[in-house]
């Protein structure tokens, strides 16, 4: 009997996309009702992360010393912005949500570029709107970051709970699958 985290063609056990959908779902809950609480959480996970991230690449040095001068400086480089991101977790909440979306305001005007170019192409009038709301949207995000800082938090919690909610129902589809159970 062959269970799905054998298969080749699925990568996560059913399991692990149950996991994900409630840490996703209960997140995503936590910055609908709670947002600059758990905003401030995750700024401090991510923090923890690059502080361990750089440490990490270090001691890769001594196991694997090819490219040592990358890692050593990428690894200092991960454990400075930890250190910094922890020891001003009010300022991080707001600038790195802030350089977030202003690559998101500019990549949003190209792709909305490209679209509206598309339109013009032949492609439909329905790409080329979209293309202009997108540059539009890219356009106030890159002007006044300050409301995407506010906004991120629920657009994030939305995301958070709705794709919660779907990895449940899907790790729940994926175990009583017949290729799940062998049949």
């Amino acid at each position: 009997m062959t269970t799905l985290t054998e298969r080749e063609d699925a990568p996560f056990p059913w399991w692990l996309v149950l996991l994900e959908g409630i840490f996703a779902a209960v997140f995503g809950l936590l910055l609908l009702t709670a947002p600059a609480a758990t905003l401030l959480f995750l700024i401090q996970v991510f923090g923890f992360y690059l502080f361990l991230g750089g440490t990490f690449r270090i001691v890769s040095i001594f196991t694997n010393p090819s490219s040592w001068g990358w890692k050593l400086a990428g690894g200092l480089l991960g454990i400075i912005a930890g250190i910094l991101v922890l020891q001003h977790p009010l300022l991080s909440a707001i600038a790195i949500p802030a350089v977030v979306l202003y690559v998101l305001g500019f990549l949003s005007i190209v792709e909305g570029i490209f679209e509206v170019i598309a339109a013009f192409q032949g492609s439909g009038w329905g790409i080329g709107i979209l293309g202009i709301l997108r540059i539009v949207f890219g356009i106030i995000l890159v002007l006044n970051p300050l409301i995407g800082v506010v906004a991120l938090p629920f657009i994030l919690g939305a995301f958070m709970l709705v794709g919660g909610i779907f990895a449940f129902v899907a790790s729940f589809r994926m175990r009583s699958s017949p290729a799940a159970t062998g049949g």
